[in-house]
């Protein structure tokens, strides 16, 4: 099953491939996945029906318990066999559904999908599993519902429902982590066989048992959450038909069906079962008796409907179960059958509105045809499984209204009788509506032009059938279920489901509904002035409508009163409650631990002196890049540190990020002014000087009562073998990050792509890198005028700093071109050699790229905004793209050898026709290299930061040149054939061209 349900994922993805190769046809490739475990389902029969169970295990997260886990008894069986059936007969509906516009990929993929989430979802053994098959569902479901997002109503419908049924799904994940904490598994059949959690009646597991009901009701649509249903049905029809009639709103069902043989008791259950389904049955009821959109009638019948299901399966008595069970089935085959037959309607005749469609029984006769079996189905008439079913239902209300093993009461028993047989009435009068407006003949109507129907009615046909040919296999179907009524201790024994149970209250309770469901639909005016004259009531939706509004205007009014736009403000906040949170716990500290030694040498007593000025300095600095410099003191005097501690790989690191900031940070104050202001200091400063002192202290303190609060042994002493044994490295800190904690470095580096990212975005307009395509330059005089010209045709291919030559003089640099062009391929090798030795000494893929991102930015800053294209031809997005796919391939490698994800391997390399090769001292020149395969993952650190580097010089440097003087250069069609010329400079200066730092 676990197999069958990734083919269902897998065939999802290949869908737009499938249907560029197949068009149309391709749906009959996706139906195969649902087919095939169709019939995996019916070669369980044997296993299934004689009461045993089908267990699959596969590990997931083991250190919590969590397995992706498979256990089908007979109920999931059913609901496996309607999740797979009905999913396959809808994919090869929709071939023809589709017939007349271009096939939705993105629609066939996601339905497809949504099949194997709902099989995963049916046949879990794990609450985590089943959970994150519920909220696949959910994120299925508004893909689907909005499939269109140029329709305002898809996008409305689509959000609805995801907001509605993700709430619902958040309140079932916190019932599921107090059910498990209770039980001590997340096994559900162990929470099920578990007497001390099914018969408890702490509040831990009552209050988790309820949560999960809320999950179950907001996702079947029952009040107070059903209005998100019939706005669903804005997706295409054959959505409509598997999502809200035959899957997604079954799983509420399911879940009630699973857990109430062992919780009905538990206090709250019944009533709120009984109370909402018998609502949600009569108000759907209601509600589809006014609908003019046969399909929004179906939609309000389905919200009926499945009040009556959650009833029943939700009762928690032996017979209740057995026509819980049977109703599910039976709601699953004509109700999907029956959207179906409305999919058929609406393409053929062009309207749903039963105002205009007339005469379309006599246009389609197989059609109608079908359509009536179904719709007998739905209201209840023999000799339809419906029917039997309704009827068991009716035998089992009839007990609990006697009082059924004290259970309920004998009134709330009455009542609940009684609703639901007003609640079938409806659904009888609703059916008759349907019927009536899609097929009959309307007097003051015009026959509806109806197109050829084609195979296509095929499908709903064969659903049903199966309704049909239901009614008549009772006694296998009440066999074949008893394995699941066996779970259940309390109630009487049903009669079983049959065609004829003999003259008694369910026959009547039957009668009664045909009688008044028919009256009703004769007196349709007389019923529709009725509710015409109701005072109008705000309904769930505009409620939920009025909720969103009234969130969004707090949300706007929050953000308006705190987000400000202020960074000092942010800042402000943020180092306030550092100060008050874990700055007051230090009040309370009693037993502060001894002062730790100030200094080991005079050389850092000298090196923190010279920081602290430095940061003084720096805060009273009025010139930005002053104060820039100083802070890049403090960096250095950090380094040197690192180096007196012994640390050197720490000192690099540190050294070149603070290098990389300076570069930074001087990039950006070209757009700011030279000095932060010139006004006295005010009270607000005075502020934050004591903030910065209480952060200081905060900070001070919260080291000091940590360094010297350690209870256990450091792990890190562990680092010293394990970096030689388990990395095969000695430069514990490389391996650290390369080895021991791989996946801490695989997010770091991530968040360094989305950094680099964002900044791009907010300097690019249209693209990161233009490549071959022609740019402008600044102007190069020549004979008293300008040209825009492309760099490589100002000079021979052979100039190395070819975006020099796009300069003005003015700007150019001799000395700096030449050491530029002396240290950039000596960094570049560094580079590489810290890449290569980072295993073993000082280094690694992180400095590496570094030192190559310096490289780059000198050649910026030498050769202008041109000189980055020059020096890396490539999109730095694509280079963070291959660095981060090197990267996670470093770490997953080693699982399609057996390995562990992240493990290393050490492999010697011999070069024996050179081992005889010695130095003058003796020594071998070449002899055995050792490769460990951990460098393949620091090569993709490597290119990560190379990608990040480019980014930023790109953005913060050449970007921002290239906007200014775009905002310099006149638009040539307004200046004439003189555009873009600069008669003179300003006096007293020489304007220049744009270009590097300058």
């Amino acid at each position: 099953m676990i197999l069958l349900i990734a083919v269902h994922f897998l065939v999802a993805c290949a869908a737009p491939l499938l249907t560029r190769l197949l068009r149309h046809r391709a749906f009959f490739v996706l139906a195969l996945a649902p087919a095939a475990a169709f019939v995996w389902c019916l070669t369980k029969a044997p296993i299934v029906l004689a009461g045993g169970t089908v267990d699959e295990h596969v590990g997931w997260i083991p250190s919590l318990g969590i397995e992706l886990s498979v256990r089908i008894g007979v109920l999931q069986w059913v609901l496996a066999l309607i999740v797979s059936g009905v999913g396959a007969l809808v994919l090869v509906y929709c071939r023809w559904y589709f017939a007349g516009a271009e096939p939705p990929a993105r629609t066939a993929g996601v339905l497809t999908a949504f099949a194997g989430a709902m099989l995963g979802l049916v046949t879990a053994n794990d609450l985590i599993a089943l959970y994150v098959y519920w909220e696949l569902t959910t994120v299925f479901s508004y893909l689907l519902v909005g499939h269109n997002p140029a329709r305002s109503a898809n996008r409305r419908a689509a959000l609805t429902a995801l907001m509605v049924t993700t709430f619902g799904g958040l309140a079932m994940l916190i019932g599921i982590v107090m059910l498990a904490h209770a039980a001590g598994t997340y096994e559900i059949s162990a929470i099920l066989a578990d007497p001390a959690i099914t018969h408890s009646r702490d509040a831990i597991v009552v209050a988790g048992v309820l949560l999960l009901l809320v999950g179950a009701i907001s996702k079947s649509a029952l009040i107070p959450f059903h209005f998100w249903l019939p706005g669903a049905m804005a997706a295409p029809t054959p959505v409509s038909a598997y999502l809200h009639a035959a899957a997604m709103v079954k799983a509420g069902v399911y879940l009630v069906a699973l857990l109430s043989p062992a919780f009905a008791d538990l206090p709250g259950w019944r009533p709120v079962i009984m109370l909402l389904g018998a609502a949600t049955m009569i108000l759907g009821g209601w509600r589809a008796l006014r609908q003019l959109d046969i399909k929004l009638l179906l939609a309000y019948g389905t919200v009926s409907q499945l009040g009556f299901l959650i009833v029943m399966c939700g009762l928690g008595t032996r017979s209740a179960q057995l026509a819980g069970i049977a109703l599910i089935i039976s709601h699953a085959l004509f109700k999907s059958a029956l959207f179906l037959v409305v999919g058929i309607v609406d393409t053929r005749a062009g309207t749903r509105d039963l105002r205009k469609l007339s005469g379309v029984g006599l246009a389609m006769p197989w059609v109608a045809g079908t359509a009536i079996v179904a719709g007998a189905s739905m209201a209840g008439i023999p000799p339809t499984l419906g029917f039997t079913s309704k009827e068991s239902a009716f035998e089992a209300l009839s007990y609990l209204a006697e009082g059924d093993g004290t259970l309920v009461p004998v009134l709330p028993g009455l009542l609940l009788a009684a609703a639901v047989v007003a609640g079938s009435a409806l659904t009888v009068a609703y059916t008759l509506r349907f019927l009536w407006g899609a097929f009959a003949t309307k007097d003051a109507v015009p026959d509806t032009a109806v197109s050829r129907v084609g195979p296509i009615a095929v499908v709903p046909t064969v659903l049903a059938a199966g309704t049909l040919v239901g009614g008549f296999v009772g006694h296998a179907l009440t066999a074949a279920l008893q394995p699941a009524v066996d779970l259940v201790a309390v109630g009487h024994e049903s009669h079983g489901i049959a065609l004829w149970h003999g003259l008694g209250v369910p026959l009547a309770m039957s009668a009664i509904a045909w009688l008044v469901g028919a009256v009703m639909f004769v007196g349709r005016r007389f019923v529709a002035r009725l509710q015409s004259n109701v005072p109008h009531v705000p309904d769930a939706e505009e409620v939920y409508q009025q909720l969103m509004r009234g969130l969004d205007r707090l949300a706007v009014e929050t953000t308006a009163r705190t987000q400000r736009g202020s960074l000092p403000i942010y800042l402000g906040v943020i180092l306030l409650v550092l100060v008050a949170l874990p700055g007051g716990v230090l009040l309370f500290v009693r037993d502060w631990p001894a002062p730790p030694m100030l200094a080991d040498t005079v050389g850092q007593v000298l090196v923190a002196l010279v920081m602290v000025i430095a940061a003084v300095l720096a805060a009273t600095s009025r010139g930005r890049l002053k104060a820039v410099v100083l802070v890049g003191v403090t960096g250095y005097g950090t380094a040197l540190l690192f180096v007196l501690h012994g640390a050197p790989d720490l000192a690099l690191t540190q050294v070149l990020v603070e290098t990389v900031t300076l570069v930074v940070f001087v990039l950006v104050l070209r757009k700011l002014p030279k000095y932060f202001t010139n006004r006295p200091l005010q009270v607000t400063r005075w502020w934050r000087m004591v903030v910065a002192v209480l952060v200081g202290f905060t900070v001070s303190g919260i080291v000091l009562l940590a360094s010297g609060s350690r209870i256990a042994e450091p792990v890190s002493k562990a680092y010293y073998e394990a970096a030689y044994e388990f990395g095969y490295g000695k430069n514990i800190v490389n391996v650290t990050l390369v080895d021991i904690r791989a996946w801490d470095t695989m997010g770091e580096i991530s968040v360094l792509v989305v950094a680099a990212t964002g900044v791009a975005s907010l300097i690019f307009i249209r693209r990161r890198y233009v490549g071959e395509r022609p740019m402008r330059v600044d102007r190069v005089r020549r004979e008293g005028r300008s040209e825009v010209r492309h760099p490589h045709s100002l000079s021979s291919r052979s100039t190395w700093l070819r975006g020099t030559e796009a300069l003005s003089p003015l700007r150019r640099s001799v000395v700096f071109e030449v050491i530029t062009r002396l240290l950039f391929p000596v960094m570049i090798m560094c580079s590489l050699y810290f890449l290569y030795v980072g295993h073993n000494a000082p280094g690694g893929g992180f400095a590496g790229g570094l030192i190559a991102g310096l490289a780059l930015i000198i050649r910026y800053l030498a050769g202008g905004a041109h000189e980055l294209d020059e020096a890396a031809p490539v999109d730095a997005g694509r280079v963070l793209g291959v660095g981060l796919l090197v990267a996670a391939a470093g770490i997953l490698w080693p699982v399609l050898i057996g390995g562990k994800i992240g493990q290393s391997y050490d492999a010697a390399i011999r070069l024996p026709w050179l081992q005889d090769v010695t130095l003058p001292w003796g020594a071998p020149l070449f002899g055995e290299f050792h490769l460990v395969t951990s460098v393949f993952f620091d090569i993709g650190v490597y290119l990560v930061v190379i990608g990040v580097m480019l980014d930023l010089g790109r953005s913060l440097g050449s970007g921002i040149d290239q906007q200014e003087m775009d905002n310099r250069t006149p638009s040539p069609v307004s200046s004439g054939p003189r555009a873009g010329v600069t008669s003179r400079p300003p006096a007293g200066r020489v304007r220049g061209a744009e270009g590097g730092a300058g």
